[in-house]
């Protein structure tokens, strides 16, 4: 029975460039393809998965998709959160 929590070592890739790859890839997919708004968060879910899974943690799969899905949501959360600042301090 699975009992334990897998333990994930992060590494240089985690902490500097996972989120940040993720995010300049979906701004440009938006930017460059003109992904509608809507597909953006799917966008930014199968090419943070991508990324963890088969260069981050290949070893590791339960790392992988774990780590994918924390890249993407950062990469997202960034986009929406400065987006709503932005609208927040053009309404002021």
């Amino acid at each position: 029975m699975l009992t334990e929590f897998p333990i994930i070592h992060t590494n240089v890739w985690d902490a500097i460039w996972g989120v940040p790859v993720v995010l300049i890839v979906v701004l440009l997919a938006k930017w460059l393809f003109k992904v509608p708004l809507t597909w953006l968060s799917t966008v930014s879910t199968v090419v943070a998965l991508g990324l963890s899974i088969f260069i981050s943690h290949p070893k590791n799969l339960s790392a992988g998709i774990f780590m994918g899905f924390f890249y993407s949501g950062a990469a997202m959360g960034i986009i929406y959160s400065t987006k709503q600042s932005y609208h927040a301090y053009r309404k002021r």
